[in-house]
């Protein structure tokens, strides 16, 4: 009666609109001859080219004229497509920040171009006024970016008496469409006015509309072009230089250097004008930042994003998200490219005396990815990398020797995708395989084949407002006994739990297969919008050889509803407000979890931000809190979360972040976390943000580790005290468009405190108490010289067992500073300095001075690392 009651009200809300399209008519003349400076002083532009204007705001009213107008005109030839765009304006309020390509600010111009005409895919070309180019390619109407696309095009800026220009040339090699006498594209011209943060359209479009693409104007009148395909070589070479402390003792670093050269190379190679081949070999991604550090104590696998381009330019295209919607579940999806070219698997066993040099990564030591979309619909995506075999050096009393850690792997996606009804339908399928060639015994804990593949469907109708998004999924993983055991008794599974009677533990199995699905049914567009969704994982499934999910054996519905107010009242320029309620059951039918809920975003007049959120969970039955022991009652909790940012418009800009989270059984766990950032700009082309963290966490059911006791198992826990403080700092400096200077850092501590040991005694007693028992002081003491925990379970004056006193002060400083200069278009030079530090020592006892005064006194490992590419072709 709930569901219906709600779909029946969105039924009645629903009022389709429909938008009048503009039509835009580029023109041309022979012998077309346009120097891109900005100035727009060619007779073309005045003779020859068709001037528009009449822009439409689409934010913050939407449909009211802007306080600023805009004209554009455009050209093409042969070989290009050229764009003029005067920015009406008084020139001394024109915001002008100066930063790296794709890391835009200030006031922009830029068009959107659906050469595709699928009315789902546009390539985007922005400039900011101070020449700063930014580019992506956008899906799924609009809603998916990829700005990590960087074609070759040019645009310069001039400042005017009126205001500001913008003079683009798009080659047709970095466009993707049909060959036709005449083309017919959806188009829209976009200005963005940063100190009024006013939004202006060509265009007029709705943003109670779901889509965006599909809301462009039409442009025609391009005749007799070909489509040209794209061919260009990006060789590369590296110089690394690693300084370190020297340590005598260890002949993989007793001379505190080490020093090296690489070279690969890159290719982007049109198949056709529709399909195009990215190649690489041998990459090197020494000038990524790395990853934030973290201290993870449960059993959830953190998720890190891709950082590295190869991987991340049309990664759209190859997803398969199992779930809809973003937040925590978004992560969730058959291809997570951080599998490939990962840290190894495996590390050796050593004896006293002896020394490890194992690769940090696995190298890779090619990848092709091929990519595009054909003239009636199809989207396809492959991608094929090998990675190879590495080993660790070993050296010490028993001389030289090596080992395999990592064996040689193939990864492989596919995925394809068909559209219909003029973008509304689409349907599509996946394919994932992982095969290791594994010839030592000591890596058959590994699959040696991994597969995956899905199918799934996607409808939308009454001007896209209403969407139906279902598809159904499938794994499949192969071994030798023990790495198919491994899998079963992992903690996203734990089918070894004494109280899993749905499932059951085969050793001899050398194969497992499994299977998921989600269903979502909503309406996505206007004020009001609502959905239901579904989503099913089976104990069996694992994806996480190229896919990544943290949790499996779930049975999930979520009802979801949010109100969007678009447009400006009282003392606020927008505003939402959105609630969710969610059921999750096991395969067997127990009930994991019931939880609820409520947040809001705005955004005020005076241009600052604000959101809230309130969360409820109940009790919960978790069954990985005791790493493969039976399931375990855990807790309920409230919390809130709330935060406050100033004008980003500001020379000085700054916020604040925080909240809390507490038991509803008693005071069983709690967790404060708070955030300050503070942005500062001196000058319009350097910005310095520093944003200090500090958290608190309390856990009374903290897992410890597990014992064997009279042909029982103990499961220990203990409360936790946990502290954690870390800082991004981060300075960005443009001396040109081109030439940019980045430095990343963070200083890391984080503390935890164990005390209060504990083992349980009926994990899903009613009563919370009852779940465990504390160790008496007779029955646990504490060896300070073995730092060890001693346990006399039974009082009869022997050790039953002892388990390693679990407390750490963990300190880590990472850093990177880069040099990046494009010396010409798609040819770049890196200079690279990261700087890294880390030590821990076992104490539990959170002294933010004395940390740091550790953290600093650690000899830091450098690394200096310059990189030289040059790009051939078009």
């Amino acid at each position: 009666m709930r569901l219906t009651f709600v779909f029946v009200l969105l039924l009645c809300s629903c009022i389709a609109f429909a938008q009048e399209k503009r039509t835009y008519t580029a023109s041309t003349s022979e012998n077309l001859s346009i120097t891109i400076n900005g100035k727009l002083d060619e007779p073309e532009w005045q003779d020859v080219a068709r001037w528009e204007d009449n822009f439409t705001q689409f934010e913050p009213v939407e449909g009211e004229a802007p306080s600023r107008q805009t004209e554009f005109a455009i050209l093409y030839d042969a070989n290009n497509i050229y764009v003029a765009i005067r920015s009406f304006d008084n020139p001394d309020s024109i915001s002008m920040r100066m930063s790296r390509r794709d890391e835009i600010e200030g006031d922009l111009v830029g068009i959107a171009i659906d050469s595709y005409f699928d009315k789902r895919t546009h390539f985007f070309f922005i400039v900011s006024a101070a020449g700063v180019r930014s580019d992506n390619v956008a899906s799924n109407d609009g809603n998916n970016e990829d700005d990590t696309w960087d074609p070759i095009w040019m645009v310069k800026t001039q400042t005017t008496s009126s205001g500001w220009t913008a003079e683009m040339q798009i080659p047709l090699t970095q466009l993707r469409f049909k060959e036709s006498e005449e083309q017919l594209w959806g188009m829209n011209v976009f200005r963005y006015i940063f100190r009024k943060d006013e939004l202006s359209t060509w265009q007029p479009m709705k943003r109670e509309t779901a889509g965006f693409t599909s809301q462009f104007g039409l442009m025609n009148g391009i005749k007799n072009i070909k489509p040209r395909n794209a061919l260009n070589v990006t060789p590369y070479a590296v110089t690394r230089a690693e300084r370190f402390e020297k340590e005598p003792e260890n002949p993989f670093r007793s001379s505190g250097k080490e020093n090296g050269f690489d070279a690969g190379l890159d290719a982007k190679i049109g198949l056709t004008n529709n399909l195009t081949m990215d190649l690489t070999i041998n990459p090197d991604f020494g000038q990524v930042e790395a990853d934030p550090s973290e201290v993870n104590l449960s059993t959830y696998e953190t998720f890190f994003e891709e950082k590295r381009p190869f991987f991340i330019e049309g990664k759209n295209i190859l997803s398969y998200s199992l779930s809809f919607g973003d937040g925590d579940l978004a992560a969730n999806n058959l291809f997570y490219s951080r599998r490939i070219g990962r840290r190894p698997h495996y590390g050796p066993d050593t004896e006293d005396g002896e020394y490890v040099d194992q690769p940090d990564f696995t190298r890779i030591l090619g990848a092709a990815k091929i990519s595009g979309k054909t003239s009636d619909g199809w989207s396809f995506g492959l991608l094929e990398s090998v990675t190879s075999e590495e080993y660790a050096k070993i050296d010490g009393i028993n001389g030289k020797r090596s080992q395999s850690v990592e064996p040689l792997t193939n990864y492989a996606v596919g995925r394809i995708q068909k559209d219909f009804n003029e973008g509304n339908t689409y349907i599509g399928g996946i394919l994932t395989a992982v095969n290791r060639s594994i010839d030592d015994e000591h890596l058959e804990f590994l699959h040696k084949s991994a597969y995956s593949g899905g199918v799934d469907f996607v409808h939308k109708w009454n001007d896209k407002k209403w969407l139906l998004d279902a598809g159904l999924y499938f794994s499949r993983v192969a071994g030798t006994e023990e790495a198919i055991l491994n899998t079963q008794t992992m903690y996203s599974r734990t089918y070894q739990r004494p109280d899993a009677d749905y499932v059951t533990l085969d050793s001899s199995r050398t194969s497992l297969g499994g299977y998921g699905g989600k269903f979502t049914f909503g309406k996505v567009g206007g004020r009001f919008q609502a959905a239901a969704i579904f989503n099913w994982k089976s104990p069996g499934l694992e994806i996480n050889d190229v896919g990544f999910t943290p949790q499996v054996d779930e049975i999930m519905q979520i009802y979801w509803m949010g109100y969007r107010w678009y447009e400006p009242f009282s003392i606020f320029r927008s505003a939402n407000v959105n609630f969710n309620e969610w059921t999750v059951y096991d395969f067997g039918g127990n009930l994991l979890n019931v939880g609820g809920n409520m947040n809001g975003h705005a955004q005020f007049k005076n241009f600052w931000r604000a959101f809230a959120n309130v969360n409820w969970e109940s009790e919960s039955l978790s069954h990985a809190v005791l790493r493969g022991g039976p399931s375990m009652k855990l807790a309920g909790s409230t919390g809130f979360y709330t935060g406050v940012f100033s004008n980003p418009q500001k020379k000085f800009t700054y916020g604040l972040d925080g909240g809390m989270s507490w038991s509803n059984d008693k005071d069983y766990n709690s967790r404060k976390s708070f955030e300050v950032e503070f942005g500062y700009r001196p000058m319009e082309a350097l910005q310095i943000e520093i944003a200090p963290e500090f958290m608190v966490n309390d856990n009374m059911l903290q897992y410890v580790t597990q014992e064997d006791y009279r042909n029982d198992t103990r499961y220990i826990l203990s409360t936790i005290h946990q502290k954690t403080f870390a800082t991004s700092i981060r300075i960005n400096y443009s001396i040109t468009p081109d030439l940019t200077i980045q430095f990343w850092g963070q200083p890391f501590v984080a503390t935890g405190d164990y005390h209060d040991f504990k083992y349980i005694t009926d994990s899903k007693a009613s009563d919370i108490d009852n779940r465990y028992s504390l160790y008496t002081d007779q029955q646990i003491t504490f060896d300070a010289h073995a730092e060890m925990y001693r346990i006399d379970d039974n009082l009869d004056g022997t050790v039953d067992y002892a388990f390693d006193k679990p407390d750490f002060n963990v300190r880590e400083f990472l850093s990177n500073l880069v040099l990046r200069w494009e010396y010409r278009p798609g040819s770049t030079v890196f200079l690279v300095w990261s700087q890294n530090r880390s030590c821990f020592e076992n104490i539990g006892h959170f002294d933010l001075s004395n940390d740091f005064r550790a953290l600093f006194e650690e000899k830091p490992n450098n690394v200096f690392l310059v990189k030289f590419s040059y790009r051939i072709g078009r």
